[in-house]
Order: C-alpha cells, then sequence, then structure tokens
C-alpha cells in the first residue's frame, strides 16, 4: 500500500495553502487517482504574510514564482489570540478529514507547539498547555484515530529534555494515533544518533523516527524495536520509487538542497518536488 502526505497550512501565506478557509484544501485532497494510498495532511500554523512585526527581522524570500515577500520572523501566540489559533487547528483538520484525507498530523517541530525556551519557573504544564489545547481540539472534530503529532528533541538541555518527554506522555494518555519524532543532529550532521528511546517507551502508539535514516538504519530501527515506523522525508523527496529502489537495493538520486521550499525554478512549483527521476 501507497502513502502520501500533503503539507497544508493552518493559516497560509500567498504561496503556502491554506486549510483554515472552508474549502482551503478540496482541491488536493480527493479520492481522485488514490489507487489504495493512504493520505496524510500535515497542518502548521503560519503566522501573517506581510511583514507586521519588525523585530528579529528575517531577509526577503522568493516564492516559487518569482515574487519576494518580506516577511517578519515567527513570534509567540499571545494569550488572546491562542483560542483563535486552536480554532484554527479544529477548522483546519475538520476541512482535510472532509477533502478526504485519512490522517491529519499536527506539526509541532522548531518550537511552533510550545514555549520551549520558557523558565522553569513557568511551570512544565503551562509550557506545554497549548500544545495540549490544539491536541485535544483537532481529536475531539475528527477523532484521535485521525491525529497524529510531528515533534522534535528540542534543544536536548536536560530541561528541554524534561519537557518533551512530559509533551509526549500526556499525547500518550490522550490516545493519538502516532507520535513522530526527529532524531536530533549530531555534530550538526545527519546521521542517525538513537536518542528517541525513552520517548518511545513514554508513547504507547505506533511510534515513528525520522532524521538522517537509510535502508539498513531503518531496518534495524524496527527490527529491533526502536521504532514501529521509520519516515526517510528527503530521500523519498528525490526518489519517488523509494520502497522499490530500497528493494532492488538501486542507487539513489542525490537532493538538491537549493530547490526545498520552492527555492527552485522560479515560476514552476515542479522543480524539486516532482521532477526527480525514478529508476529505470
Amino acid at each position: 500500500m501507497q502513502r502520501g502526505i500533503v503539507v497544508v497550512f493552518v493559516q497560509g501565506r500567498p504561496w503556502h495553502p491554506g486549510a483554515g478557509a472552508s474549502g482551503g484544501v478540496e482541491a488536493r485532497g480527493g479520492r481522485r487517482a488514490r489507487k489504495g494510498a493512504v493520505f496524510y495532511c500535515q497542518l502548521w500554523h503560519v503566522v501573517g504574510d506581510v511583514v507586521w512585526q519588525r523585530q528579529q527581522q528575517v531577509s526577503p524570500q522568493m516564492s516559487f514564482d518569482g515574487r519576494r515577500e518580506e516577511l517578519s520572523s515567527s513570534r509567540r501566540v499571545a494569550a488572546e489570540d491562542a483560542p483563535g489559533v486552536v480554532h484554527g487547528f479544529r477548522r483546519a483538520a475538520r476541512n482535510a478529514v472532509d477533502a478526504s484525507f485519512d490522517v491529519v498530523e499536527i506539526l509541532g517541530v522548531n518550537g511552533y507547539f510550545m514555549n520551549s525556551d520558557g523558565h522553569a519557573a513557568t511551570g512544565i504544564e503551562s509550557r506545554c498547555r497549548f500544545a495540549m489545547e490544539v491536541a485535544d481540539t483537532v481529536a475531539r472534530e475528527v477523532g484521535g484515530h485521525r491525529v497524529g503529532v510531528r515533534l522534535d528533541k528540542f534543544d536536548a538541555t536536560d530541561d528541554e529534555h524534561a519537557l518533551a518527554l512530559h509533551v509526549v506522555s500526556r499525547l500518550s494518555d490522550r490516545g493519538v494515533l502516532y507520535c513522530h519524532m526527529i532524531e536530533p543532529r549530531v555534530d550538526g550532521r545527519r546521521r542517525v544518533s538513537r536518542r528517541l528511546l525513552p520517548f518511545r517507551e513514554a508513547f504507547g502508539g505506533t511510534f515513528i523516527a525520522s532524521g538522517g535514516y537509510g535502508r539498513d538504519e531503518g531496518d534495524a530501527a524496527v527490527g529491533e524495536g526502536y521504532a514501529d515506523l521509520v519516515a526517510y522525508e528527503r530521500l523519498f523527496l528525490v526518489n519517488p520509487d523509494l520502497p522499490r529502489r530500497f528493494e532492488l537495493g538501486a542507487p539513489l538520486n542525490e537532493c538538491d538542497a537549493a530547490t526545498f521550499y520552492g527555492a527552485g525554478g522560479a515560476g514552476d512549483p515542479a522543480v524539486g518536488y516532482t521532477d526527480y527521476p525514478f529508476f529505470d
């Protein structure tokens, strides 16, 4: 059986499709050409489409169609804005399921999901309150069996480790379908670090590991019970027939990082996404 994943944003920018508005995922969702695949819709909250907060200004970004966008860096969700953001996740999840996606994955990496840099004095429950509200609301809307969460290990300090472990435990209590976690990089490089075992043990559902895996590392992780599933991400992006290549031991395409996130081929969003060759 095939698997598919589509990234859809709770609140969109001009080149980021938004799922929050009614019909925002309809054209991407349906069961056309499904061919037995299971489709996952990843939900990510994107703030704003123009500069409206200038602290920590980021450099201009070029969209896939060649437009130059002036953007600000992300900011924390203010307390008064949190209910609206939670509602946005709920509405996006409902739209995704109504558009025939099978599962929604809440993107919780890179500080998008909780206060990972707060002080201990704020309390661990306070720091993950927003994350739990999002998970609870989405699960109530579409059912926990349709909800996964993708997390990282944050800064890997003792404090961040404790926060991440607490969040994973709370998600397990809520019965979400899976927890998908990224291995921390080793010396800044992409190779498997095998540091997710405490989180795997804390989560009672399906546990997915990702980050630096190849075929042999993935087989070992699943075979040894370190993870239930392994996500290959970049390898799948640049090798559309990755399972067959793994089966045959065939060589893999090399990724062109310059084309990630729509950066390559102005005016042609296929460049770097759907133009990698199949194994002949």
